[in-house]
């Protein structure tokens, strides 16, 4: 009976682990975005957009930076939940879309990298 009880502990506090979002992880994962795309304080467009205020905003909309059609059109609004399902595969979630990124299939690394940037308003200060 112990060792069920001890079982069933330790599969709850996985669960919890597995969910949990950890920014500075999610910086680690930045690092292949930080090729074409910048957050914080002196942040700009480079090949993608400054991601800087991402939480909320709509998509294509970043003065300043060319999109594509269908990325200026999509109608999305980003939160953690388009951005989970944009980030594993772009090109699925916004045919015609610049971004040439294969995308991050890894959920924990996906929600950490959400962590990471969704700290930064659009001034590029930490919230």
């Amino acid at each position: 009976m112990k060792r069920m009880l001890l079982a069933a502990m330790l599969v709850a506090i996985g669960v919890g682990q597995v969910h949990a979002q950890d920014a500075a992880a999610g910086e680690k994962v930045f690092l292949v975005c930080k090729a074409c795309h910048q957050v914080g304080d002196n942040a700009k467009n480079a090949v993608g957009p400054v991601l800087n205020g991402l939480f909320g905003r709509k998509a294509g909309s970043v003065d300043g930076y060319k999109y594509s059609d269908g990325n200026e059109h999509s109608g999305i609004v980003w939160d953690e939940a388009t951005f989970s399902e944009y980030i594993k595969d772009p090109k699925a979630k916004i045919p015609n879309t610049k971004m040439a990124f294969a995308g991050i299939k890894n959920e924990k690394e996906a929600q950490d990298l959400w962590a990471y940037i969704s700290q930064f308003d659009k001034d590029g200060k930490k919230k």
